[in-house]
């Protein structure tokens, strides 16, 4: 008889809307027969298209591949010769199974037919007990009738979805979603190179995916095994990405229809500037350093997506950087130019982050000075990178980034007069960078509002803009009067009437340094 083991789930799908020969055996019909695989028991996984009833000693000629072959061997009993050979017919046809109803012609498994399939590696069963062959033929074609149905109805419902949301203009990840959601297990879109553009699915189970991503993606190939289904991307002759179904539960056959109108979705969906593969990498980078920047998700959760994405993390030092106003591709192709590995994205406040990721001999400093010149050569002569402290330790990057975030807003409230470096690091921004950082504290934004209370009811913005050039030159009046392009003796009188409203001596280095620590605290809660 058929053991549990024999008849266990398979491991390996075929790519038709077929059954498996294992799962025909474990029809409730087919077991009232008392199957017993006897040869080619490890060749169960093969695919049944189709159930063929045939006595014909030639019935090979009669096959087209995919074929369960049911007989009695009526006509094979007592010629060992014929026996050998209607089972090297079926394997040359293709067939995908022999079944043989024990009986008259045949009370036992003949030996000659066994020793054969099993060189041939085709499964052959026999059957204890009489089975009506009809009631198998109809069974399995309407399960694969159904099953074809089902495939092509889910695949127009996937494509029907996918069609309205590329018309509204959603953006990739909306699309992984709803594949996600109709696929039931991850979603991953990669580069020929492997590495990922963009996911979908249950967080921790994509996690999972990622986590040794190098290995099982090269492995999967694009080749369906334990539930691996992948489909090309590209058009016109050029392939420039895949699509992954990554272990997906159902039957192949509609992984395989799922993964390709998924497909074509998101070819269309570049094709009408919903993004190319480079603007896909750069949202990648953008969702996983946004991550790590908010510190929602742990910074170990993180790093199976990091290292999917193509940054190395192994034996690394971490050098996180924040450029205020910094175009992403432009950043991008600074660092592609100067051979740095690293991943770009822009925050939400409009700044940039880049994390590079240098082997542990590299000069951090230096290299950070280095792409920061390059930067200020290729784009913006005025171009200011906020760098935090080089981190060893991948833990460490959350709040790397967060500490060159926070030298980045410092230097943006910073007036133009202060003329930044290059590079600006967290010991640069001194009394700004402190402000910024207690400017949420209730205590502060009181201090700020009393101190200034007098020139903000008074709404006169351009004595506040006189005040905050005055205080940040070190109360120099030239160079005030310069910037704002009014005389000395103007100027003199915008100061007067600032003192007035404000009921200060600015002359007074107590009273001028509480006005400018307020003017600070109050530009970066407006920030």
């Amino acid at each position: 008889m058929a053991s549990d083991t024999d008849l266990r789930p398979p491991a390996r799908q075929p790519s038709e809307p077929v059954l498996s020969v294992r799962q025909v055996l474990t029809l409730e019909r087919v077991l009232a027969g008392e199957p017993e695989v006897v040869a080619g028991a490890g060749q169960l996984d093969r695919p049944v298209r189709w159930v063929h009833v045939a006595e014909a000693a030639d019935v090979g000629v009669m096959l087209t591949g995919g074929e369960m072959v049911l007989t009695t061997g009526v006509l094979l009993a007592g010629d060992e010769a014929k026996q050998a050979e209607y089972i090297q017919s079926l394997h040359r046809a293709e067939a995908s199974a022999v079944v043989l109803g024990l009986g008259r012609a045949f009370p036992t498994p003949p030996e000659v037919m066994r020793r054969a399939a099993e060189r041939c590696g085709l499964p052959m069963v026999v059957l204890h007990r009489p089975f009506p062959f009809a009631e198998l033929t109809e069974e399995v074609q309407s399960r694969l009738v159904r099953r074809k149905f089902a495939a092509v109805s889910l695949s127009e419902t996937v494509r029907t979805a996918l069609t309205g949301l590329i018309t509204a203009g959603a953006p990739l990840g909306r699309l992984l979603d709803e594949v996600a959601r109709h696929s039931g297990c991850p979603v991953v879109v990669t580069n020929l190179a492997h590495r990922v553009l963009a996911t979908a699915g249950e967080r921790s189970a994509v996690d999972d995916v990622l986590r040794d991503w190098e290995r099982i993606a090269r492995q999967a190939g694009g080749a369906a095994g334990d539930g691996w289904i992948s489909a090309e991307l590209g058009g016109r002759g050029e392939r420039w990405g895949r699509l992954l179904l990554c272990g997906y539960r159902g039957d192949t056959a509609t992984g395989r229809l799922l993964a390709d109108r998924a497909a074509e979705a998101l070819v269309l969906h570049r094709m009408l500037g919903g993004g190319s593969a480079h603007s896909w990498e750069e949202q990648s980078a953008q969702s996983l350093l946004t991550d790590l920047v908010s510190g929602v998700v742990p910074a170990r959760q993180v790093l199976p997506r990091a290292r999917a994405a193509g940054l190395p993390v192994n034996r690394r030092t971490f050098v996180p950087l924040v450029v205020p106003g910094g175009d992403p591709a432009r950043l991008g192709r600074v660092l592609r130019m100067l051979g740095l590995p690293g991943l770009v994205a822009e925050l939400a406040d409009g700044a940039t982050a880049v994390l590079l990721s240098l082997a542990r001999d590299q000069h951090a400093q230096a290299l950070t000075a280095h792409f920061a010149a390059r930067l200020r050569d290729e784009t913006d002569p005025a171009a200011t990178v906020a760098a935090a402290e080089p981190r060893t330790v991948w833990d460490d990057v959350p709040a790397g980034l967060r500490e060159a975030r926070h030298v980045a807003e410092a230097v943006a409230d910073s007036t133009a007069a202060l003329d930044p470096p290059a590079v600006v690091r967290l010991k640069d921004v001194h009394l700004r960078g402190l402000v910024r950082l207690l400017r949420d504290d209730p205590h502060v934004q009181s201090f700020a509002e009393r101190e200034l209370d007098g020139l903000l009811r008074a709404a006169e913005p351009e004595l506040l803009n006189i005040l905050r050039t005055y205080l940040a030159t070190g109360r120099n009046k030239s160079r005030t009067a310069q910037l704002h392009h009014v005389s000395r003796p103007a100027l003199y009188r915008r100061l007067e009437a600032i003192q007035g409203r404000l009921g200060v001596d600015l002359d007074d280095f107590e009273q001028a340094a509480s006005v400018h620590i307020a003017l600070l605290a109050h530009d970066a809660q407006q920030g």
